[in-house]
């Protein structure tokens, strides 16, 4: 038996590829099967099921390509309705692949159809959980994601995955591993570990959410301290559910090469979004006007879905040459499959055509230091954990996830300094304001990271942001 976590960094998510003698399974692959479909051919064995513990809402499962490219039926637990053909498994059904057995556990909860896979092994001893997100390291999954769709409240929910959890998890033995489908840096919780698999008697000991000592006490901790969801979550919910185009499709189309020449007349008459993906250090020397930064090399895609929302919205690409591939990939994993092309030649191709640029005033911390008086604006885009934990004096707090509001309450007259922790996030916020119109600011390279460096600036008392959270 052989068991493999296929973790993604900036989506925060394990997929999970199970082979026993000559058959697999996989549990809630990503949307490019072909990795998948190079495991299967390397070890030949055949792809017996696929299996999906709920409708992903941060991301868009490779359930349906793998399914037809492989011939694999999709299994979803009790009481899901996705549109497609799929095995919709029984509580306690068994499944085999070669020598062992998945059983089916229905934990609702986080959402009503969310089943949790328990791998038996060769031996029939219960070696693992895949837990999908009933159950993560150090958390839950919110339970405030399927209001909608249940006509249940948040709180309803919360108690329905506290009875999930009390009769499906916790009985189990402590030697059970514990395979979740994300770990920290998801939104889909709020208090994840570092670490991407535990054995079950550590999240007994250590799970805040596990060692409540009621169902009420459960639910206030649970849904103290959730921020609203991304608005594209709905989105990739409704694609997992009721089917998507297959990626060949998707890529077909984003390979396209536009001409600089003809670059802004096709953005025009597409209404596409130009999305610039070059880093923050590249971009804010030249720019197409109007464009949006959202740096490949970092949280891409969660960003693009919390900035651009619509994933039906048409996308025009400035790309660093090479990477036009890994970009539609990366955008069609939460949704965004409305790619219609990029800059052939890149941003230069477009400067050497003699086209009108933009660009963002940036400077170092040092350059800060010396600029920065009592009197000066200063704009922190981080998280509101981050900001709490430690921020300049009187520096204001509006995270970046949040701007489609707080743009237009800036005041333009104003000149303000505009920074986040690295220097990604405010790059983004600046390409926003920028096409807002907004230009007298000056964003920080480095940001709060490299200002602390200075030593120079007055800052707020350091809290532990596990505190704060």
């Amino acid at each position: 038996m052989k068991i493999e976590q296929i973790y993604t960094g900036c989506l925060a998510q394990g997929a999970y590829y199970i082979v026993s003698e000559n058959e697999a399974a996989i549990i809630d692959p990503l949307r490019e099967v072909k990795p998948y479909l190079d495991r299967l051919e390397k070890d030949n064995v055949t792809l017996k099921y696929i299996f999906e513990t709920h409708f992903h809402a941060d991301f868009v499962s490779g359930h349906l390509d793998l399914s037809k490219k492989t011939e694999a039926p999709i299994v979803y637990g009790p009481t899901a309705q996705p549109a497609f053909e799929a095995i919709i498994a029984e509580d306690n059904q068994i499944f085999e692949i070669g020598k062992i057995k998945i059983k089916v556990l229905h934990t609702p909860g986080h959402t009503m159809e969310s089943t949790t896979y328990l791998l038996i092994d060769e031996n029939g001893i219960e070696t693992a959980i895949f837990t999908g997100d009933t159950l993560f390291l150090g958390d839950v999954g919110r339970p405030d994601l399927a209001q909608k769709a249940t006509n249940l409240t948040q709180e309803d929910l919360a108690g329905i995955l506290y009875d999930s959890l009390q009769t499906k998890i916790i009985p189990l033995d402590d030697s059970i591993t514990v395979y979740p489908a994300h770990g920290a840096g998801s939104a889909c919780g709020k208090n994840m570990q570092k670490e991407t698999v535990d054995i079950l008697g550590n999240q007994k000991k250590t799970n805040y959410a596990l060692n409540q000592p009621d169902k009420e006490s459960f639910i206030r901790e649970v849904l103290d301290g959730l921020t609203a969801p991304p608005k594209y979550f709905g989105m990739n919910v409704a694609m997992n559910k009721g089917g998507y185009e297959s990626l060949d499709v998707v890529m077909n189309k984003g390979l396209s090469p536009v001409a600089a020449e003809d670059f802004e007349a096709f953005a025009e008459e597409t209404g596409a979004l130009i999305l610039d993906t070059r880093s923050a250090a590249e971009f804010h020397k030249g720019f197409i006007p109007n464009s949006v930064n959202i740096g490949l090399k970092g949280d891409f895609a969660p960003w693009v879905g919390n900035m651009i929302v619509d994933v039906k919205h048409p996308i025009l690409l400035v790309t660093d040459e090479g990477t036009e591939e890994e970009v539609i990939t990366r955008l069609s994993r939460v949704g965004f499959d409305n790619v219609v092309g990029y800059l052939d030649g890149s941003f230069t191709a477009w400067k050497s055509s003699g086209k009108e640029t933009d660009e963002i005033k940036r400077i170092s911390p040092a350059e800060f230091a010396e600029q920065f008086t009592e009197n000066a604006t200063v704009i922190d885009v981080r998280k509101l954990s981050e900001y709490s934990a430690e921020h300049i004096d009187n520096a204001f707090n509006k995270p970046l996830d949040t701007i489609s509001d707080w743009v237009k309450t800036i005041d333009d007259s104003e000149h303000f300094f505009l920074h986040c922790a690295g220097g990604y996030r405010s790059m983004i916020a600046a390409s926003v304001l920028n096409a807002h119109g907004i230009r007298n600011f000056t964003e920080i390279e480095g940001g709060f990271n490299g200002i602390k460096k200075t030593e120079k600036l007055p800052t707020t008392d350091f809290v532990c942001q596990s505190k704060t959270l």
